[in-house]
Formats: structure tokens, C-alpha cells, sequence
């Protein structure tokens, strides 16, 4: 039997408020709402998808460090704020040694010049900024994707 992709989602501070937070930027559906649809389409492609958002860093951070445990085969994250501020994230992420993509609901190069940076952008398999929450449904359809045909690649090595 096919073994189940397993994939992360992690979201950073404010993005709780979503559906209720700045609705013009970050649109008026919410975490949960989001969550559930990611989970549909996680479960047609044969994924699991973990789910985790917190206000704290190092609650983050600690979810980061347990995702081996967890046979965590890709991360997708919205790191909110912390993207321009956290360089502990950016060292967990560095430590696991799992491939991301870092997410953002908003274009964060259109906005403040503060948020133009992030300490993850460079370490990421890449980024997805300024396309609403269609940019999770992309970075998810893409991690399995890639998980997917690694997985067929290793079968054919097999055969």
C-alpha cells in the first residue's frame, strides 16, 4: 500500500484573526475555514495534513523540532510578522532539514519596506506571496505533488 504523504502547516502570529483582521488585505474567510479546505483537498491526494498556529515563537519553534518526529516530508508556513524578525525560526527551520515554502496572504514587497525582508525567504524551496489564501491551496498542491513523484521516482529505482 501506498504510504501517505505528511505534510505541515504552520501559521504564524495574527493569522488566527483571519476573516475578522484587515478583511481588504487578508480577505474574510477564516483560519478555520481555510484549514478545512486544505484538509479535503490533503486527503483526495492521499496526504496528512498537521495543522498548527500560534501568537509565539517559540511555540513554533517547537513544532518545527518535533516534526521529524513526527515524519513531518514538508512544511508549508505563513510566519506572519516573524518572517522579518525571527532569526530562531529561521535557525529551526535550517536545524530539521525539511523542505518549506513560505507563504504569504499579502504581497509583502507591495507593502511597509519592514516587510520587504524575511530571514526564511532565503532558505525556503520557495515563496508564495500576494495571492490570498490561493496561495496555500498552490503550496500545498505543489508539496505533494513533489512529495508524490519522489516517491514514484524511488518505486521505478526499485523495479
Amino acid at each position: 500500500m501506498k504510504k501517505n504523504n505528511v505534510i505541515l502547516l504552520l501559521n504564524g502570529p495574527n493569522l488566527n484573526l483571519l476573516g475578522t483582521r484587515e478583511p481588504k488585505i487578508y480577505g474574510k474567510i477564516t483560519l478555520s475555514e481555510l484549514t478545512n479546505k486544505l484538509i479535503k483537498i490533503s486527503k483526495k491526494k492521499n496526504t496528512i495534513l498537521y495543522h498548527f498556529q500560534s501568537n509565539a515563537e517559540h511555540e513554533l519553534i517547537d513544532k518545527i523540532h518535533k516534526s521529524k518526529k513526527m515524519d513531518i516530508e514538508y512544511i508549508l508556513i505563513n510566519p506572519g510578522a516573524f518572517a522579518h524578525t525571527s532569526i530562531a525560526l529561521r535557525d529551526a527551520l535550517l536545524a530539521i532539514n525539511v523542505p518549506f515554502f513560505e507563504i504569504h496572504i499579502s504581497n509583502i514587497f507591495s507593502r511597509e519596506k519592514f516587510r520587504s525582508h524575511s530571514w526564511i525567504s532565503d532558505i525556503s524551496h520557495g515563496i508564495i506571496s500576494g495571492f490570498g489564501i490561493d496561495g496555500y491551496i498552490w503550496a500545498l498542491k505543489t508539496a505533494i505533488n513533489i512529495l508524490t513523484n519522489k516517491k514514484n521516482s524511488k518505486l521505478l529505482k526499485k523495479i
